[in-house]
């Protein structure tokens, strides 16, 4: 199993980004798809969750700015980031939950300016 993750970039804060993983091989059903995050200096934070039904869950953090949607056929999962803050700066994991295992992409930085 294989993640890319792509999207990641420089935006001033109120800005937005649209992070994009894509899970491989595509003859796979992933259970789960998921977020999290990394800060320097800072313990990895869990962003969004979104399950093989489309139940959606969230950091109390991004609530009500990011939107996590997952695209089946295509295996891909997004993360859509509006009204970014210093704060959201960090690089970010995406993941996909297959038979209760984790796989991980390579992750993507996020760098939000004041």
């Amino acid at each position: 199993v294989q993640l890319q993750a792509s999207g990641g970039g420089l935006v001033q804060a109120g800005g937005s980004l649209r992070l994009s993983c894509a899970a491989s091989p595509s003859t796979l059903t992933f259970e789960q798809y998921g977020w999290y995050r990394q800060a320097p200096g800072k313990q990895r934070e869990l962003v969004a969750v979104i399950t093989s039904g489309g139940f959606a869950s969230y950091a109390d953090s991004v609530k009500g700015r990011f939107t996590i949607s997952r695209e089946n056929p295509k295996n891909s999962v997004y993360l859509q980031m509006n009204s970014l803050k210093p704060e959201d700066t960090a690089v970010y994991y995406c993941y996909a939950e297959w038979f209760q295992r984790h796989y991980w992409g390579q992750g993507t930085q996020v760098t939000v300016s004041s």
